[in-house]
């Protein structure tokens, strides 16, 4: 029992459908401005959802991910699980997510939900083959799960709060996304995706990461700015918060270094995500 838990919580990614989830719970908050219990059914459904995204992801490129030392372990290019039976888990806990989405919430996070699916699946996963930039359209994939929570919550997807938070979420998967090519980039070109290093030097490509850290931090000092009655106080926060962030970064870049360090940058840049993220859910339940 334990064995095959294990094989399904690989193939749907659980940490990255986790993260899927808290930042869907954010927009429901920043929303709301208090918990309830409907934030249960909502992690549920989207974790489902993010789940059923990535295991299907993980079906279309099973083939690559056999090919990339990082990824050959995965449940289908391992044999842990065949083809075939992962496309049937990864359809029906897809469409699990979808249906509780309709039922339970609205049928605009349910159409949010498809379009985020047809944006990753389908756009994003064939332009990755593509193009070296195929992680900048590809990043609304990040993005639309905050306004997924928002319109959970009964919101209009265009408010202005919601969308520069969403707009946040944008910017910041970019860098996080770069990073991994630093590390990884070879064995992705080995199995025959376009690479951001392909098209840049490894030192101008650290340059442009820390270009896109900067628009990371700018996007999120400017959020507190559309939201209602932000404190003086709160925008304080968001600010030293920043501070830290850009210190981190121009050490790592501009150091006595020829390259970033990979760990101490990836796990600062989501730990700086997670931080912003539960400054905004602290400060709407505290208001």
């Amino acid at each position: 029992m334990k064995s095959y838990l294990k094989i399904f919580l690989a193939l749907i990614k659980y940490r990255v459908s986790i993260a899927v989830s808290f930042t869907t719970i954010t927009g429901y908050m920043v929303y709301t401005g208090h918990f309830d219990l409907q934030i249960i059914s909502l992690a549920f459904a989207i974790f489902l959802l993010a789940g059923g995204a990535s295991a299907l992801n993980e079906c279309q490129e099973s083939k690559y991910d056999a090919l990339m030392e990082r990824t050959q372990n995965r449940p289908i290019p391992s044999g842990q699980i065949s083809l075939v039976g992962a496309w049937i888990v990864s359809i029906a806990i897809t469409l699990l997510g979808l249906v509780l989405l309709y039922f339970i919430f609205n049928e605009v996070t349910a159409i949010l939900g498809v379009i985020n699916l047809v944006w990753y699946n389908i756009i994003y996963t064939n332009l990755k083959r593509v193009s070296s930039f195929a992680v900048v359209p590809g990043s609304m994939v990040g993005a639309i799960p905050a306004l997924m929570g928002w319109t959970a919550a009964g919101g209009n997807w265009f408010d202005s709060s919601i969308i520069f938070i969403a707009f946040f979420l944008f910017i910041w998967q970019v860098p996080h996304f770069w990073l991994l090519m630093l590390k990884y980039g070879k064995q992705y070109e080995q199995a025959g995706f376009k690479t951001i290093n392909q098209a840049i030097n490894p030192q101008n490509l650290k340059h442009l990461i820390f270009a896109w850290v900067v628009a990371t931090s700018f996007s999120s000092i400017i959020v507190p700015l559309f939201l209602v009655n932000i404190s003086f106080p709160f925008f304080l926060l968001i600010f030293v918060l920043n501070l830290g962030f850009i210190g981190l970064f121009t050490k790592l870049t501009f150091g006595n270094v020829t390259e970033l360090n990979f760990r101490k940058s990836f796990i600062g840049i989501n730990i700086y995500m997670m931080l912003f993220m539960l400054l905004l859910i602290g400060y709407h339940l505290y208001v």
